[in-house]
């Protein structure tokens, strides 16, 4: 009997046991792990749980949820603080195109997977790769769970400084993923008025802006700093 993919035999990435994936979780007393199915092994994993949920009245009620499993990722906001700019991306994004979004093209912060990296070591790759930048220090901004309902995915948000001296490369992604990325260089008060019309609708990289405004390099900027 052949094996199932992504279970007992490797799947087209080498990866078994994926179906195991959360059946050990007890740190919540509330919540007891029945059974995870693996429903989809493509590029990335979708499984489908069934658990044990303890109500706040004490009953307790069997439930299933599906979790999109594509890893942990990492967003990065350059900014140039004396020319008061802002370095993002333009790409094309099914998901919003087929959602409403009028052609697809989302302007964003440079992000990525982690995948073997650490989160700092992630986002440096990310901005060599789309922005063709090499960036000065970083800091830390926080990490939040993007859409927590049904997608794994922890994303580490960071900030960091450039100069025109830091561009030393073309930037625009890898060809062989797909990527067709368009470098923008933006003033960071105009980048913000889009947040607020609409032209920038991509949640991690108005999250990044809100914060460069409120309590990031522009802030202090703004008061002296």
């Amino acid at each position: 009997m052949t094996g199932r993919p992504g279970i007992e035999t490797p799947d087209h990435r080498g990866r078994t046991g994926l179906d195991q994936a959360g059946r050990g979780l007890d740190r919540n007393p509330d919540v007891v792990i029945r059974d995870v199915e693996l429903t989809s092994q493509g590029w990335h994993v979708l499984r489908r749980t069934t658990f044990d949920y303890r109500r706040r009245d004490g009953r307790w009620d069997t439930q299933q949820r599906e979790t999109y499993d594509r890893g942990n990722g990492a967003v990065v906001l350059p900014y140039d603080i004396e020319r008061g700019l802002v370095l993002l991306t333009r790409q094309f994004r099914y998901p919003a195109y087929v959602n409403g979004h009028p052609d697809g093209m989302l302007i964003e912060a440079a992000a990525g997977l982690l995948d073997a990296d650490d989160p700092s070591a992630a986002v440096r790759r990310e901005s060599a790769e789309e922005l063709g930048v090499t960036l000065g220090p970083l800091t830390r901004v926080l990490d939040a769970y993007m859409s927590p309902g049904s997608v794994t995915e922890c994303l580490h948000f960071f900030a960091a400084p450039y100069t025109p001296a830091d561009r030393t490369g073309d930037g625009g992604g890898l060809e062989e993923e797909g990527e067709d990325i368009e470098v923008i260089e933006l003033p960071f008060v105009e980048a913000l008025a889009m947040t607020r019309d609409g032209r920038i609708a991509d949640g991690k990289t108005i999250l990044l802006l809100q914060w460069a405004a409120l309590d990031g390099p522009f802030a202090r900027a703004a008061h002296g700093g």
